[in-house]
C-alpha cells in the first residue's frame, strides 16, 4: 500500500494555532489520503461518474482551494476574504488574509501532475497583473493608506497515488511600481 504524504510536516509549530484550523486540516489531509487510496483501488460496484459533478479539474482546484485555506489558517494567517471578485469583474482574488501586520492577497495554484512545470508557473504576468489590479480595488475599499502589503502563491500539488504537496511561496510577485 503506498502512503500518502504532506510536504507540511505537522510539528510544534501548531501549539500557536486554533485548535479548529488543525482538526479541520487535519481531517482534510486525512479525506485526501483517503481519497488516493480509493483511487489506486476503486471499488468493482462504483459508478463511472454521477450526476452533478464538478468537472475534474474544477473539483481538485475546489480542493485546493480547501487545503490551502485551512493550511493558512494552520499557518496563523486570518483569511478575510475568498474567492473575491470585483464587480468590475477583472479578475478574482482566492484568499485575502492577514499574515501578522501584512495583508496577504493568496493566489491558489492547483496542478495533478508537473508537465508543465510547479503549479506556482501557471501565474501568468496576465493573471498578475489582473491580481494586482483586484488587489488594488480591494484596498480602496478598505479606505487605510497605511497597510502593508504583499502577493503570496499557495502551491497545491496532487501526486497520483501519494496525496498531495503543499508549498507557500510568500511575496511571490510584486507590483510594477515596486
Amino acid at each position: 500500500m503506498t502512503r500518502s504524504f504532506c510536504s507540511v510536516p505537522v510539528s510544534r509549530d501548531e501549539a500557536g494555532m486554533s485548535m479548529l484550523a488543525r482538526l479541520v486540516y487535519r481531517a482534510l489531509a486525512w479525506k485526501e489520503r483517503r481519497r488516493v487510496r480509493r483511487e489506486q483501488h476503486p471499488p468493482s460496484h462504483a459508478p463511472l461518474s454521477l450526476q452533478g459533478e464538478l468537472a475534474p479539474h474544477l473539483d481538485s482546484g475546489r480542493r485546493g482551494e480547501n487545503l490551502a485555506y485551512w493550511y493558512l489558517r494552520r499557518s496563523g494567517y486570518i483569511v478575510i476574504a475568498r474567492n473575491r471578485r470585483p464587480r468590475s469583474d477583472s479578475g478574482e482574488l482566492d484568499m485575502v488574509g492577514w499574515d501578522g501586520p501584512v495583508l496577504a492577497f493568496v493566489e491558489v495554484k492547483t496542478r495533478s501532475s508537473t508537465l508543465a512545470g510547479p503549479p506556482e508557473l501557471a501565474v501568468s504576468a496576465g493573471q498578475r497583473k489582473r491580481i494586482i489590479h483586484s488587489a488594488q480595488l480591494f484596498m480602496m475599499k478598505l479606505r487605510r493608506k497605511d497597510i502593508s502589503y504583499r502577493f503570496d502563491i499557495v502551491s497545491v500539488l496532487w501526486m497520483p497515488g501519494t496525496g498531495f504537496e503543499l508549498r507557500l511561496i510568500k511575496d511571490a510577485f510584486k507590483t510594477p511600481a515596486d
